[in-house]
């Protein structure tokens, strides 16, 4: 980290706590792939930091305005965006580092429980106050009535043609769209409060067993998304889903429509990496016309 990027990594620090900061220490964070991430020690404290493109700042101000609204719901802890701007010809976010540790008994359910309370923060309408991201994909979060119209024309549709931008032709695409308002037919969710990217690599624990999850990509939304995305890479144990139920249970039709939710994350998945999330994608089309 160049002199520049760090005198004013430690002014932004400084101004936004009422605390002088000078660096001490940086560590490196893996586990990204869309930014470069690094632990800031101070004398007394620490600060997670991540570094993009000076273009990305936009990024970087819709997660922190989708943790500060997170934390307004007072349901799950979440890390408390300190700063984000641009220094060095780079956009920046700073965020209080958190100490993880592993799950105590009784952790999952509490995740499950508090994520339940969490969707029950509502809005009139499904959508966000502005666009933000998924990953690094550009999301639509135009406020609308319905929901079925809003999963398909800010949610499905773009994936879509950005992967036939990037390539990738499926055969039944059209057919799908056409198709939403049949395969949410009966299905009136409550436009909820949602992390918007929640699976395992965005929860986890403090060191002291408490529940947090992490890079957001809030807006009002079916609840059964985000637990449809937490099914994906693995699923979270068994009593997280059963204390969420308990709190909040789901409305029948639920593992129909976790196939077209899912579908979402794996066009942006094939959008963002390749490989084979476009052969994935294609299956779940056609399983969800067949």
């Amino acid at each position: 980290m160049h002199d520049k990027l760090k005198q004013a990594l430690e002014l932004a620090i400084s101004e936004a706590t009422h605390r002088e900061f000078r660096i001490e220490g940086r560590q490196v964070q893996g586990g990204g792939c869309i930014n470069d991430a690094f632990i800031l020690s101070g004398r007394r404290t620490s600060y997670f930091v991540k570094l993009n493109a000076a273009d990305r700042l936009d990024m970087f101000e819709a997660e922190a305005a989708a943790l500060r609204a997170l934390a307004a719901a007072s349901a799950l802890r979440v890390p408390e965006p300190i700063s984000c701007g641009l220094a060095a010809g780079q956009s920046y976010l700073i965020l209080e580092a958190l100490r993880f540790g592993s799950p105590k008994a009784g952790s999952w359910q509490t995740m499950g429980c508090q994520l339940a309370r969490l969707h029950r923060n509502s809005h009139e309408q499904f959508g966000w106050h502005h666009d933000n991201h998924i990953g690094s994909t550009p999301q639509h979060n135009q406020w609308a009535a319905d929901w079925a119209a809003f999963f398909r024309e800010q949610r499905l549709r773009p994936q879509l043609e950005r992967a036939r931008r990037n390539g990738y032709h499926f055969k039944r695409a059209d057919e799908l769209l056409d198709a939403i308002e049949e395969l949410l037919a009966g299905h009136s969710p409550t436009p909820a409060l949602l992390h918007g990217d929640l699976w395992s690599g965005n929860a986890s624990f403090l060191d002291d067993g408490c529940p947090v999850i992490y890079d957001p990509a809030t807006y009002y939304g079916d609840r059964e998304t985000d637990l449809a995305f937490s099914e994906f890479f693995g699923g979270f144990p068994h009593e997280f889903y059963q204390a969420y139920a308990e709190e909040w249970p789901l409305d029948s039709g639920y593992e129909s429509r976790k196939t077209l939710y899912n579908l979402y994350h794996v066009l942006n998945h094939a959008n963002l990496f390749g490989g084979g999330y476009a052969g994935q994608a294609e299956r779940m089309i056609t399983q969800l016309l067949t």
